[in-house]
């Protein structure tokens, strides 16, 4: 292990975590015009009017959730598996805990009591602290089990276990299991948010977070194929298995039997790690290049999700009865909550901090700054050719 070694920044893999992470803003913004049976306090009439096997925001939603969370879960391990590799176990500790901990404490006695308010209603301010043991993590329940998931890294390293052998592509099959086990008939995992997750939804993205580990000490790219796979994936494999969700769609003797559940895991763990090395192998193509516009929104993504929640739901409860385009709607929320929160970013966040925990020291550039290191680059040319 080749600690304090120059650790190589994935340009493409911090792209691709960051639009992992925004995408679930876009997800929470479907819900209201939605017929899935997921709560949801606020929901649109237009939903009642429209058949479900034709609202595209169906199809929006389960499209992104079948493998926003199985990939950015492996995008974690990649990135636990480095850090420990390059920087050692006590830097990848400490890491984790300002990184992930120190948010998600923070978290949980400041916008997941807001967000039980809205969605459960009012609750007595002596219980803020402990709101979590009531209502769960909401939409950091992933944070918590990040956690869990590296210090069972970190303990079965310590235990001189690598993730070297090729015997560690049997995680891919494995995962058809924990769906298999699952309540809700979704395309995709199911949600646990409480304190003690429920042990299918660990073990899922358990097998995601150490297959990217693997991924990582392996050295894996995804160079090739990734052109015919995603769109084959999105337009087979996808639509096929969402007919599952929908069973007036399907022949009255499959309906309610076991091989088509079993036809439908198939379908969605197919999708999930087809997506994982789909989603890869584009990134590398359009992202392997450091870009300040692209490093940027990589770092704000992480602020953007762990504060949408409130705001997407107070805009979506002053959007709902009004009478536009429900796809109007849909955008205003897509752009008007990242746009409060990218300024926020700006202004609050990147540079204090709040910053500093989220995604390290930032310094703001100081004006004229790009503009003299440009002419510095150009003297020497314009001297050789005088």
């Amino acid at each position: 292990m080749a600690q304090g070694a120059r650790m190589e920044r994935r340009h493409d893999l911090d792209a691709l975590r960051g639009v992992a992470m925004s995408l679930g803003v876009v997800l929470h913004a479907t819900i209201f015009l939605t017929n899935t049976p997921i709560f949801w306090p606020v929901q649109d009439l237009w939903v009642d009017t429209v058949d479900p096997r034709r609202n595209p925001y169906n199809f929006i939603m389960m499209g992104i959730h079948g493998f926003r969370m199985p990939l950015f879960f492996l995008l974690s391990g990649y990135f636990t598996a480095m850090l420990w590799q390059l920087r050692g176990w006590r830097h990848l500790l400490m890491h984790r805990l300002k990184r992930i901990g120190l948010p998600l404490v923070l978290g949980v006695l400041t916008v997941v009591p807001v967000a039980h308010w809205l969605f459960r209603g009012p609750f007595h301010l002596a219980s803020w602290p402990i709101i979590w043991w009531l209502g769960g993590f909401q939409h950091l329940w992933f944070l918590w089990q990040l956690l869990m998931l590296a210090g069972l890294f970190l303990l079965v390293t310590r235990l001189g276990l690598q993730f070297r052998h090729a015997t560690w592509w049997l995680l891919m099959p494995l995962t058809l299991l924990p769906i298999f086990l699952m309540e809700e008939h979704t395309f995709g995992a199911d949600t646990s948010e409480g304190v003690i997750p429920d042990p299918r939804v660990l073990g899922y993205y358990a097998l995601y977070f150490f297959f990217g580990a693997f991924f990582y000490q392996r050295a894996m790219v995804v160079s090739r194929w990734w052109a015919a796979v995603l769109p084959f994936t999105v337009t087979v494999v996808f639509l096929t298995g969402m007919t599952f969700l929908f069973p007036d769609a399907l022949p009255p003797s499959v309906r309610n039997a076991r091989e088509t559940w079993i036809a439908a895991v198939v379908l969605q763990a197919a999708y999930a790690w087809l997506m994982c090395f789909g989603m890869m192998g584009l990134f590398r193509w359009i992202a392997s290049k450091e870009r300040y516009w692209v490093r940027y929104l990589s770092d704000a993504s992480y602020w953007i999700y762990l504060g949408h929640l409130v705001l997407v739901l107070i805009v979506q409860e002053v959007l709902v009865d009004l009478a536009f385009n429900v796809h109007l709607k849909f955008l205003v929320v897509c752009l008007v909550v990242p746009g409060i929160l990218l300024i926020l970013y700006e202004w609050g966040v990147r540079y204090t901090w709040i910053g500093t925990m989220l995604n390290g020291k930032r310094v703001r550039a100081r004006p004229g700054l790009m503009h003299r290191l440009l002419a510095q680059k150009r003297m020497p040319a314009s001297t050789s050719h005088s």
